[in-house]
């Protein structure tokens, strides 16, 4: 949503505002279901919109990408040299990006 104030009602009942910036209609796209709420607009509102495809073909190419890069990384670490293709992209879709602040530990030496 570019600009405006819509309303979200599921069954006739108040459940969501949403404002400047939010979107809506995702999970339809993503699962191919109807839609579970209405949207209505408070006034005059500016909304883009993106169909099935598109957003399939975005999501997946994002994704491929994602597993390429983390399979290059892999690829790399001497540890995992052994391992074939399939266990590494296994390992590619497993990993999850952690950020860590300045100075902030990452592991912390346990000392008995």
């Amino acid at each position: 949503m570019d600009s405006g104030n819509l309303t979200c009602s599921i069954n006739g009942e108040k459940v969501k505002e949403y404002q400047n910036g939010e979107a809506f209609g995702e999970l339809a796209l993503l699962y191919n279901a109807p839609r579970a709420a209405s949207i209505i607009s408070e006034g005059e509102c500016s909304l883009y919109a993106l169909d099935r495809n598109t957003f399939n073909y975005i999501v997946k190419d994002a994704a491929i990408k994602k597993r390429e890069r983390y399979d290059a990384f892999l690829r790399t670490v001497e540890i995992l040299t052994s391992m074939n293709d399939e266990e590494r992209i296994k390992i590619a879709d497993a990993l999850k990006p952690l950020h860590f602040k300045s100075n902030q530990y990452v592991v912390k030496e346990v000392i008995f």
